[in-house]
């Protein structure tokens, strides 16, 4: 269940929150190195199903291998927001027993120098999660005006000071093109002014790009919409968010559904107009002691279960 490169993060506390049917149909919307989806193919009986997402085509020769190894398994090489589209066209919509969401970027992505994750080790300025296609961190970061720059680092990266590192980046590549990680990571790091305790300066910016550069948030509005509408009545979305942007987002989805139509103050309403959709299962999970001691990712992991009731 483990990949040699990768420890998947609340493994069994996931797979127990998903497959509350052997016999279901399971969606994996990040494949990564196929932990979660191992785990999920070993709770299903002969007559379970799994499918699963990814962008990486390293990830996707994981799942191929996968595929051949179990024929209840497919892997689709694409966004998760492809979810309801790939769905309908399995035949599938509205009977889909659970979505599991392992979000951000993977262990893997982030060891390997050339993808450009990382702003510990020089490589390529890459961050593209699909090396196959799209934008890549140098493009965007050579290409992007310096007002939409300084928002995507206040939006997705939280960076209090956006101003002045996005200031500070369009005039370095007024003389030379930022192509390498390390580059850019001492760019940011010069016009940083205040570093956090124990926490790289070009963190929040290097996040924000790959964000940018991914669509991450983007695509996973659309997903947590789009599963809903693909489970069935008693199906489950597990989410496993690790920084504070997606979990909002992960936690607001449930709360809307929850809270189900919104109306005016003071209108009469009975329970029936309301149209509450989901109910969330139990608190959020954070990893244990253990799983702290031998993955230090897990720190940050944050887990939301929500079942559909209508």
């Amino acid at each position: 269940m483990k990949d040699k490169a990768h420890d998947s993060v609340l493994l069994d506390e996931a797979v127990e929150a998903l497959v509350i049917n052997p016999d279901g149909i399971y969606i994996d919307c990040t494949f990564g190195r196929g932990g979660h989806s191992r785990a999920v193919l070993s709770a299903l009986s002969e007559n379970g199903r799994l499918m699963a997402f990814d962008k990486d085509p390293q990830a996707i020769e994981k799942g191929q291998a996968l595929e051949r190894e179990d024929s209840r398994f497919e892997i689709i090489h694409g966004s998760f927001s492809l979810l309801e589209q790939e769905v309908k066209e399995h035949g599938l919509f509205g009977q889909i027993d659970g979505v599991l969401m392992d979000l951000g970027v993977s262990s893997p992505q982030l060891d390997q120098a050339e993808r450009g994750f990382s702003f510990m080790q020089d490589g390529p300025l890459d961050m593209r999660m699909d090396t196959s296609s799209g934008q890549t961190a140098e493009g965007w970061i050579a290409n992007t005006e310096e007002e939409d720059m300084v928002w995507a680092f206040k939006t997705y990266g939280e960076e209090r000071y956006a101003k002045r590192i996005a200031r500070a980046i369009i005039e370095k590549r007024q003389k030379a093109p930022i192509t390498r990680t390390l580059q850019l990571a001492e760019i940011i790091k010069e016009a940083h002014p205040r570093w956090e305790k124990h926490k790289h300066p070009a963190t929040r910016c290097f996040q924000a790009i790959r964000i940018a550069v991914n669509s991450e948030l983007d695509d996973l509005a659309k997903t947590l919409e789009q599963s809903l509408e693909c489970l069935k009545v008693g199906g489950r979305i597990v989410a496993i968010s690790f920084h504070s942007l997606e979990d909002r987002m992960v936690k607001r989805f449930i709360q809307k559904q929850e809270r189900g139509q919104d109306f005016p103050p003071g209108l009469p309403v009975t329970e029936d107009m309301i149209k509450r959709r989901m109910k969330k299962v139990g608190k959020f999970t954070r990893a244990g002691d253990e799983e702290l001691a031998r993955n230090n990712r897990a720190r940050s992991a944050v887990m939301r279960i929500a079942e559909k009731i209508a």
